[in-house]
Parts: C-alpha cells; sequence; structure tokens
C-alpha cells in the first residue's frame, strides 16, 4: 500500500532512538537537525554519541530499554542489533501510538526515513518503501549534482514576493499565475545571472505591472 509522504515538524517534541551505535549516532543527528527533543536510550554508547548529545543538551540514558522511556514521544527509532529487542519496542510503540522506525526491518515500521537532498528550506526526499535504501541513496546524489545551493536561495527569494502577493493580489487564479511564472526555470536563470537584488526588481514589475529596469543582454530582456 503507498504511503503518504509528509514532512513532519519536531521542533521541542520527544524522539527516542533506542541503541548507541553508529547507525544511532546518524538517526540522532537526523533528529537534533529537526529540532527534536532528543531522548537516546542504550547500555553501551558511542562516544560520537555521548559528545554529541552532551553538545546539543540531549538527554542520554545509560539504561536498558524500558517502555517507559517512550512516554510522550511523537516517534521512537530501534536502531539496535537485537531482532527480539526491536520486536518489543515496536509492539510497545504500537501499544502507545508513538510512530515508531527500526532499522532495516521494514515490516516493523510506520514510517521510512527518505534519502534527502538539503539546499536552505529546499528538501526534496526520495523513499523506496523500505525496500532499497541503497537504490533512495543512489538517486539522492544524482539529484545533489543538479539541484545546487542557487536552488536553495532562489526558494528564500520566492518566499519574500510570494509574502506579499498574497497580501496585494485579492484573486486567487492571479496569484497563482503569478506564482507559476516566478518559479518556472526562466525566472530561475534570471536568478542566476542577475542576483536576488536585480530578481527582486523583475518580480515587483510582473506583480505589479511595472516594467523592470532589465539588463539589455539579459535574456529574459529581450523576450
Amino acid at each position: 500500500m503507498a504511503k503518504y509522504p509528509i514532512f513532519l515538524e519536531l521542533s521541542g517534541r520527544r524522539a527516542v532512538v533506542i541503541g548507541g551505535g553508529a547507525v544511532a549516532v546518524r538517526k540522532a543527528q537526523a533528529l537534533l537537525a529537526a529540532g527534536a527533543r532528543l531522548v537516546v536510550v542504550a547500555e553501551r554508547i558511542d562516544n560520537m554519541l555521548t559528545a554529541l548529545c552532551r553538545d546539543k543538551k540531549a538527554e542520554l540514558i545509560k539504561s536498558k530499554y524500558s517502555k517507559d522511556y517512550l512516554a510522550e514521544a511523537v516517534l521512537a527509532i530501534a536502531a539496535t542489533n537485537n531482532h527480539r529487542l526491536n520486536k518489543r519496542i515496536y509492539k510497545d510503540c504500537q501499544e502507545l501510538e508513538v510512530l515508531c522506525n527500526v532499522v532495516d526491518e521494514p515490516e516493523l515500521c510506520d514510517f521510512f526515513v527518505p534519502a534527502v537532498v538539503k539546499r536552505g528550506d529546499l528538501q526534496i526526499a526520495i523513499g523506496t518503501e523500505g525496500h532499497c535504501p541503497a537504490y533512495a541513496g543512489h538517486i539522492r546524489k544524482k539529484l545533489e549534482k543538479i539541484f545546487t545551493e542557487k536552488h536553495g536561495q532562489f526558494l528564500a527569494e520566492l518566499e519574500k514576493i510570494r509574502k506579499r502577493i498574497i497580501k496585494d493580489v485579492a484573486e486567487p487564479a492571479e496569484r497563482n499565475a503569478l506564482l507559476g511564472e516566478l518559479a518556472d526555470d526562466k525566472s530561475f536563470e534570471y536568478f542566476v545571472e542577475n542576483g536576488p537584488a536585480q530578481w527582486q526588481i523583475f518580480a515587483e514589475g510582473l506583480v505589479y505591472n511595472v516594467p523592470p529596469l532589465l539588463p539589455r543582454d539579459n535574456k529574459l530582456a529581450r523576450e
């Protein structure tokens, strides 16, 4: 069955990682980057994980797993190499209605963690429904060559003009048309060639029907 793809807001919300090895380190780093209130539970803990939790002020519990540690969690990730323990964690999560991901055991997952291309606030997620994360990683590497930091910068400028369009343009159809034109490839090319300040002038001219002062040799100016 197809999964429902979402970007989940985790800022300040409890997320639990069970396990203390290299995989747990990667999962903890991603959760901390998303602003989660991280709790790590493990009997043996990698030095990198100890340092990470100390630096980011995450809660580190050196202990055997207990269901009690899942209390009030939004999600949990089981990153242990003990299949029996993983099944127990998954069962406990189902009882407590906590979303669970058991690493490398797709049948014990409520969600899958995608491979992600991140450029500023632009995120492109690739998933395989747990069938082959390596293939998702392969596709991510290809997309990283296509989407650069410029795309993230362009998104930041689009956000600025979008707020003005929502405020100043009353007609929904007109708003959609303007945003579609500003987000297209020609607009991005103009941004790359001329920079944010000149692009904003171009965007304002389009929104407010004011002919912008464009460089004479620019393709958009000629068109």
